[in-house]
């Protein structure tokens, strides 16, 4: 048995079901759960309609890499959202399509790392859990890079140690973040690409939640815009990783791939190709008819947007709640303990939110998570309104002064 299996923690969600243990909400109230970040929007038509009639493609057995004609759109795609050079991403080199980045961002850890040398995989904290079991798993120590208010729930890259660069293997960043939905401007992505090259190690950027964003004109930055525009088009040291999940609402596609630096990209796809996960080639069709579209894209905005205007207008005088940059989250700060306020609002209201000391560790001397809790905006629109009275009613209840 691995002994490493042993360094794993409870899943956030394991957690939140022990919290929840023992009690009865009120029968008269329809459970609304607001803690997984699960879309619920409706999955377009035409990507059904594509995967049916691609069917008959079971019979073929896949490559790793994907078809060419895949490959070719997804570049096609970073290209234009990201203002990249015209051929600037190689169909061949710089891409691999990925059955959801969940598993990707797990084996890239397992890929890249060299146990022999005590590394250590840093992430933003909170986080999403994935990245550290990877980093446990691959044989390497979690540095954990506290995300709070008072660093725009951003990494503060300035206060790492040099002898903690030094031992850097990999960096995760998740831009816009999870929970706080906080976007990395340009100047600090190529800031992490300098310290990148001076420590020589590789930042694994998960950007599945960069198509989620409250302003048409101006759309979040990504690692590979912020490489080349600072001169590095051979994208050294970057990989980023895209989801149809969030974009399309198609988690159940299990659709993605990883992009950048062709030397890594390689070694990945040599990993790959032993690990056996060649995405299935319906779905590879589905996914290139995903990419095409952007219209589809443009009204899943326009859905998280009026639910964002309408639910931080119930809450914003019950909560202290910033405004999220992007994705679909909230993350306000709780006047009580965050599992003591999630629990409380299941048992009287019946809405289920994530308390935000499940998504992150003590680290430093804090728990960033503490006395936050997550909430995904992901249900529908009547349900997050009824949600979000429910919760102003449970502040007013529980904590407004007498």
């Amino acid at each position: 048995m691995n002994p490493d299996l042993d360094k794993l923690h409870p899943y956030p969600f394991e957690k939140l079901a022990r919290l929840k243990q023992g009690i009865t909400p009120p029968a008269g109230l329809d459970h609304i759960p607001l803690s997984i970040g699960e879309p619920r929007h409706p999955a377009p038509s035409f990507v059904h309609e594509t995967l049916i009639s691609h069917l008959h493609g079971l019979s073929d057995y896949p490559l790793t890499r994907g078809s060419e004609r895949l490959r070719e759109t997804i570049a096609t795609w970073l290209e234009r959202r990201f203002g990249l050079p015209v051929n600037g991403i190689s169909p061949e080199r710089h891409v691999l399509p990925v059955n959801g980045t969940r598993e990707a961002l797990f084996a890239i850890a397992q890929c890249l790392v060299d146990r022999g040398r005590k590394p250590l995989v840093m992430m933003p904290n909170p986080f999403y859990q994935i990245y550290e079991g990877a980093a446990l798993l691959a044989g390497a120590e979690p540095w954990y890079l506290n995300t709070t208010r008072d660093t725009g729930f951003l990494p503060d890259l300035d206060a790492v140690p040099a002898s903690a660069w030094a031992r850097c293997q990999l960096l995760y960043l998740c831009s816009p973040g999870n929970p706080s939905g906080a976007v990395m401007p340009l100047e600090a992505l190529q800031h992490a690409i300098e310290l990148a090259e001076r420590h020589d190690f590789v930042i694994v950027s998960d950007e599945c939640y960069s198509e989620i964003y409250p302003h048409e004109d101006q759309p979040p930055p990504g690692l590979l815009q912020a490489a080349v525009t600072m001169g590095n088009h051979a994208l050294r040291h970057c990989l980023v990783f895209h989801s149809l999940s969030k974009r399309s609402n198609l988690p159940g596609l299990r659709s993605g791939f990883v992009a950048g630096d062709a030397e890594l990209i390689e070694r990945f796809l040599r990993y790959r190709t032993y690990h056996g996960c060649a995405m299935p080639p319906p779905t590879q069709h589905a996914s290139i008819a995903a990419w095409s579209d952007e219209e589809h894209v443009r009204r899943n905005r326009e859905a998280y947007r009026e639910k964002f205007s309408t639910v931080l207008g119930i809450l914003d005088d019950v909560l202290e709640i910033p405004e999220p940059q992007a994705g679909f989250y909230l993350w306000p700060r709780t006047p009580v303990a965050d599992d003591t306020f999630a629990r409380g609002l299941f048992e009287r209201y019946n809405v289920t939110v994530l308390p935000g000391s499940y998504l992150s560790r003590e680290a430093q001397g804090i728990n960033p998570g503490s006395h936050h809790i997550r909430i995904a905006l992901v249900a529908a629109l009547d349900e997050c309104v009824d949600a979000a009275q429910r919760i102003r009613q449970y502040c007013i209840d529980s904590f407004s002064s007498p």
